[in-house]
């Protein structure tokens, strides 16, 4: 989203266990490394063999389960999501893993992505006497894959995956099968994991490293995993094509402890500070990073630049995620609650200002107007990413084009409404670089479009806004 405070929201987390009778706890804590993902909801369904448990929440993870009800979901599987409303509204009914029930058994999914065509199917799944009851496209893979009961669970699985287009991690489960796929481009990230002879599937490695577990591989692209008691099969469901793993996992997303397509997310970061310090320098005293995304980019534009880095950002860590606050007045004094200026480092200085992204502009107004208010002599605006010029629709809340101050301004028009003394954004190539350091087989990097707008799928008539509902 990207922002806790500038107005990016993330995605979702998902969090599984095979194989483990304690599997309810270390999906807990699971999710609990995957908080930054998604903080409206959260929900963790178990299988002991013959029966499905579920508990799901609004709220925190640790706001959603008490031990007791931890205690409750006994199994020695389960699956675990945490939640930002990306497609369909914040109800009770739309907190994931959604579980389906029926005579033949059980199906639980959890989902993070977006579906660029739900809107199509949901028609065709109506108009076919389907009952959808939920606003979330998750429950149209639910029902193709119903559709398709005259095949092996596994192969209906792949027939619906081969009917949804756009951006997807999932993660499925009956009584006696886990099911993991990404979708044919790999726009998500998910990946597997060991914990003896347990199998742990995570949105993000930082999730293997809170309980123990070991980090064996990513899910490749239109790849399906399928999780049993007999052991650990891959099968592929889509042609491989070109990845494009989102570029904002590494700018903002990830948690700096990540590592993704094999590149440690706070050493990418870094190298996004120094290719930012090449491309934009300027005379300064001290360099300060945006907590805590953009301290990494950072340091990295202090390193490279020579100019000492300084703690001129303080966060508070005892106040709610201002981005789920319902308006924008909330969100705006958020932002004052959130971070405090450094008086005794900034005041008479000139401060590079280093941050991730800038989304509508008024956060980055308010943090280059408190610096000020220290006794900053300049505040230099530096950002670690491209403009973010166009929406998303795949599972990212960047706000629609109207919001986006990039859309249908220029730098110099930023620049004087957020008060800087100057402003500069990261190429997109610089970003590229930074990130896969001009690998060959990289031919075009990550997914830019919410940059460039040159989105790696079809986008669908009536695609679905992650402001609008399904």
């Amino acid at each position: 989203m990207p922002g806790e405070i500038k107005g990016l929201n993330e995605e979702c987390g998902i969090f599984g266990v095979w194989g483990h009778p304690d599997s309810a706890q270390l999906t807990y804590y699971g999710l609990h490394a995957l908080q930054h993902r998604g903080q409206e909801g959260a929900g963790i369904v178990t299988t002991d063999g013959k029966q499905m448990k579920l508990h799901k929440g609004h709220g925190l993870i640790n706001e959603v389960f008490s031990q007791n009800q931890l205690q409750e979901l006994k199994g020695h599987a389960s699956a675990g999501h945490v939640r930002y409303a990306t497609a369909g509204d914040g109800g009770y009914e739309n907190i994931q893993p959604l579980v389906f029930r029926s005579q033949t058994g059980s199906l639980a999914l959890a989902h993070n992505g977006n579906l660029v065509n739900a809107h199509a199917l949901k028609s065709q799944l109506e108009g076919q006497g389907s009952i959808l009851t939920t606003t979330s496209d998750t429950e149209v893979v639910a029902h193709l894959i119903k559709r398709a009961r005259h095949l092996p669970l596994d192969e209906a699985i792949m027939e619906a995956l081969s009917m949804i287009k756009g951006a997807y991690a999932f993660l499925l489960m009956t009584e006696d099968q886990m099911f993991v796929a990404n979708d044919p481009r790999g726009l998500r990230p998910i990946s597997l994991g060991q914990m003896g002879d347990a199998w742990v599937v995570s949105s993000e490695t930082c999730g293997f490293d809170v309980i123990g577990a070991t980090h064996e591989r990513e899910v490749k692209p239109g790849e399906l995993v399928v999780i049993s008691n007999e052991g650990v099969e891959a099968k592929r469901y889509a042609s491989p094509i070109q990845r494009t793993l989102c570029s904002m996992e590494y700018v903002y997303f990830s948690r700096p402890d990540s590592n993704l397509d094999g590149k440690n997310v706070h050493a990418s970061r870094k190298r996004m500070g120094k290719a930012l310090a090449k491309e934009a320098p300027v005379e300064a005293d001290v360099v300060t990073g945006v907590p805590d995304s953009s301290i990494s980019a950072a340091i990295g534009y202090a390193e490279e630049s020579g100019i000492p880095y300084e703690l001129g950002l303080i966060k508070n860590r005892y106040v709610g995620r201002t981005f789920i606050q319902p308006s924008q007045e909330l969100r705006e004094q958020g932002v004052k609650m959130k971070l405090s200026a450094v008086r005794g480092i900034v005041e008479g200085k000139r401060v590079v200002m280093v941050d991730d992204s800038i989304v509508r502009g008024t956060t980055s107004r308010r943090i280059v107007q408190m610096l000020k208010d220290a006794g900053a002599s300049e505040v230099h605006v530096r950002i670690a990413s491209p403009p973010i010029k166009n929406p998303c629709y795949y599972g990212i809340d960047t706000a629609n084009s109207g919001e986006l101050i990039a859309s249908n301004r220029s730098v110099e028009e930023i620049e004087e409404q957020i008060g800087a003394d100057s402003l500069t954004f990261l190429s997109p190539d610089g970003l590229n670089e930074a990130i896969y350091q001009g690998e060959e087989s990289i031919e075009h990097g990550g997914c830019m479009a919410c940059f460039t707008g040159n989105y790696p799928t079809e986008i669908y008539p009536n695609t679905a806004h992650p402001y609008e509902k399904l």
